[in-house]
């Protein structure tokens, strides 16, 4: 299976990544990939990217190296309703948001709680993908997660990092089979996401492509396969 697409990267923007645009796009350019999505934090998660380098976006040209570059942002949920921090301003000058759920900014609640914040979240407009719903610190019922994606149109990230031996997420493949399950049986789409940190793991999806083998998830529902599945997600209203 060719992936064309790597939507949730991380650059120096993001106090706690350590590479460049510049970097993240030759190593996408390396790899083969068609289109790059640059996402960094927004809003309130601690050493997000500053409101203004958002609101200059404007100087990235839309392809580079032969990439086709998108211009995201990865925003906090806040709250059991799922709304999220970023100001109108800033949502007019991006081309997607991942809608993410990170401890330093939301007060971990019950399963339905965490699922009624993941679901609010989908029904912003502007908000075309969940990142990383796999972490057992905020539980979340997956078949009512994925039957919500599949009504609004919002795709659920398989996210690499967190299916890596060190990652900070607890039990990420356990969760991560559970929500490809469900988006199986629903029909709700994935994307698969490196949440690259660094330029080495742009691109980087070799975990989640085994659980994907492993689960027999069925292709037609992966938006990384085609430009025109990115397409059809990010023209959703």
């Amino acid at each position: 299976m060719k992936l064309v697409m790597d939507l949730h990267t991380h650059t120096v923007a993001s106090s706690h990544a350590f590479s460049t645009l510049k970097e993240n796009i030759e190593a996408a350019a390396e790899k083969g990939l068609a289109v790059l999505g640059t996402s960094d934090h927004g809003g309130g998660m601690p050493g997000a990217a500053h409101p203004y380098m958002f609101s200059n976006y404007r100087v990235v040209r839309p392809e580079m190296m032969g990439v086709q570059i998108l211009r995201g942002i990865e925003a906090n949920i806040t709250n059991y309703e799922g709304e999220i921090d970023i100001v109108p301003f800033i949502l007019s000058k991006v081309d997607y948001v991942i809608a993410s759920i990170h401890q330093p900014c939301y007060t971990t609640g019950s399963k339905e709680e965490n699922t009624n914040a993941f679901v609010g979240a989908m029904k912003n407009p502007h908000v075309k993908i969940i990142g990383h719903s796999d972490d057992d610190r905020i539980p979340v019922d997956f078949d009512r997660l994925a039957k919500a994606a599949k009504e609004t149109g919002v795709a659920l990230e398989l996210n690499n990092s967190s299916l890596v031996p060190n990652s900070v997420r607890k039990n990420g493949k356990v969760n991560a089979t559970a929500m490809l399950i469900a988006a199986k049986k629903h029909g709700a789409k994935i994307l698969l996401g490196s949440d690259a940190h660094i330029y080495l793991d742009v691109g980087r999806f070799d975990e989640a492509l085994a659980l994907i083998e492993e689960v027999d998830f069925p292709e037609e529902l992966i938006i990384n396969t085609s430009v025109e599945k990115l397409k059809e997600l990010l023209n959703h209203e």
